[in-house]
């Protein structure tokens, strides 16, 4: 007679591992499917627990939530903390607009929990709030930099509002499309926030300093030879947004003058017409009057 083995049980999980593994389940399925989307039977189906299990470690839906949303916050809060650690402010920026592109990158079912309209559960939990607190952050660094340079700090909290919510809006389109790489959107959101408009460089880089910056090395100030090669990338995209500002004011003059040409010739051309209707009507006037005089001649009274 055949002797039948029981297969052997599986290793139970401890307290820890088991809230473990719920947290990391539900973030996948939140991502997903939302808050409303995913259900306490999903979670411990995809688990292989017993509804109870989940309520026994959160409570209910609204606290596992909870606590992924807030996982979220302060993963990527710290990021941006580390980034803004930078001593120059171009650093700063270029370092905070890469930290989320990172994020994004390397979490993205994290970031898509984050961006979704967040049910009321999640209290402080919302992109918004988040948002509200890199804003903050970001308005210290703004504060100092106005002072620095003559301008209203008053001014601060307004700007950081932009400048976040520029980078962010911009996080979530990159999200989906991932295209261009992290390094040139970056290097794109720095150059319109920090040149504007009227002095975009044609061919923006993130800066040496930047893009040596690994995620492992613990907040430093800049040394002197980052300072330097900082100082040379900065100079050098100083003067190719010169140089591109030279063109267009030559095309523009250029632009001017061909202007000025077309309306010089075309108020020329205007009054050879009226010098022509005005002989036009003269030699009119004259033969009318020569027609009376005849009329006058051809019928005495």
């Amino acid at each position: 007679m055949e002797t039948v083995t029981e297969p052997r049980s599986r290793r139970r999980m401890s307290g820890a591992e088991r809230r473990e593994q719920l947290i990391h389940i539900s973030r996948t399925l939140f991502a997903e499917k939302g808050f409303d989307g995913t259900s306490i039977e999903e979670i411990a189906a995809t688990a292989q627990v017993s509804k109870p299990v989940v309520y026994e470690h959160f409570g209910g839906k609204e606290g596992v939530y909870a606590v992924v949303v807030d996982r979220e916050m302060q993963k990527l809060l710290g990021m941006i903390t580390e980034a803004l650690a930078a001593s120059h402010s171009l650093v700063k920026l270029e370092r905070a607009a890469l930290a989320l592109l990172r994020y994004i990158e390397e979490s993205s079912e994290g970031f898509r929990i984050l961006v979704r309209d967040s049910h009321a559960a999640s209290g402080t939990g919302t992109f918004a709030s988040l948002i509200s607190e890199i804003a903050s952050q970001v308005e210290d660094v703004l504060a100092d930099e106005f002072a620095s340079r003559g301008y209203d700090p008053k001014l601060a909290p307004m700007y950081a509002q932009m400048l976040v919510g520029m980078v962010a809006l911009t996080g979530q389109w990159w999200l989906d499309v991932r295209k261009p790489g992290r390094e040139e959107v970056a290097a794109h959101l720095v150059n319109l926030a920090w040149n504007g408009l009227t002095g975009l460089n044609p061919n923006p880089a993130i800066t040496a300093t930047s893009r040596a910056h690994t995620p492992a090395v613990k907040p430093r100030t800049t040394n002197e030879k980052e300072l330097r090669e900082f100082e040379k990338a900065r100079e050098k995209e100083l003067k190719e947004a010169e140089k591109a500002r030279q063109r267009e004011l030559k095309e523009a003059e250029k632009a001017r003058v061909r202007e000025l040409k077309e309306r010089e010739r075309l108020l020329k051309e205007a009054e050879k017409a009226r010098e022509r209707e005005e002989k036009i009507r003269q030699r009119e006037a004259r033969l009318a009057e020569r027609a009376a005089r005849l009329e006058q001649v051809d019928h005495p009274e």
